[in-house]
């Protein structure tokens, strides 16, 4: 019997694009995949029309649900619609689908063929960026080329907005994971490898968005924190085994 797959999409405040890109995903995975599936909104503390707008969705289409979070944190949102499910398999991606969707069968093939966890990889042979600007490409990659400094990991991208994992993973890897906002990625992929968990990198075509919310700068700094916090402190083990 295949397997129920739940595909969340944080956003905050992003009534300009939620309404197109889960009506291109919903059209995408009803000719794509086997699997039952489910979209799952996930807002956090949006403040213009994207509660509305999810609100809408959800009524319009069976395949889409929506929740809502009064505090802001992409990996808050995460963290309760990975949690809070029933689904066999659980996955996100960036409301702005810059990883094209190509990538999900693959993703959903390796999590059934007994991977822990998928992750989609902009660094890796035989994936494509388009419209990355220069500044951007160059913090990734210093980004990455930190993480496997100071942790010696064999995951090639912490950062791409494309993951999915088992829901037992989510069970037990979760707690173990502090960050609530963006080094969530990060924190989540160094726990899991340390815990020999296995994950895939996938290569994907990745397009970027020039719309990004994303402050690089400050956003930079917390996720170095995060990474020294993880150094200096320790990396914690599962709290239960998968």
């Amino acid at each position: 019997m295949p397997l129920q797959v739940d595909f969340v999409i944080p956003v905050l405040n992003e009534e300009e694009k939620l309404r197109k890109s889960v009506e291109t995903l919903c059209n995408y995975l009803k000719s794509a995949i086997n699997n039952p599936w489910r979209i799952v909104i996930a807002d956090n503390g949006s403040e213009d029309g994207t509660p509305s707008i999810s609100r809408d969705l959800s009524r319009e289409c069976v395949n889409v649900t929506s929740l809502r979070l009064e505090v802001r944190g992409r990996g808050r949102a995460l963290r309760q619609a990975w949690l809070g499910t029933d689904a066999d398999l659980v996955s996100y991606m960036d409301v702005d689908l810059s990883t094209d969707l190509s990538a999900v069968p693959c993703m959903l093939k390796a999590l059934e063929s007994g991977y822990d966890i998928a992750v989609g990889s902009r660094l890796m042979k035989g994936a494509k960026v388009h419209s990355r600007t220069v500044k951007r490409e160059m913090i990734s990659r210093a980004y990455n080329y930190l993480i496997k400094a100071l942790f010696l990991n064999k995951f090639t991208d912490a950062q791409c907005g494309f993951k999915a994992m088992t829901r037992d993973v989510a069970v037990s890897l979760l707690p173990c994971v502090k960050d609530q906002d963006w080094f969530f990625d990060t924190e989540l992929l160094i726990v899991a490898e340390k815990n020999n968990l296995k994950i895939k990198d996938i290569p994907v075509l990745w397009t970027d968005d020039p719309d990004s919310r994303v402050k690089l700068i400050s956003t930079a700094w917390r996720d170095v924190k995060g990474l020294l916090r993880l150094r200096i402190g320790g990396i914690p083990s599962l709290e239960s085994p998968v």
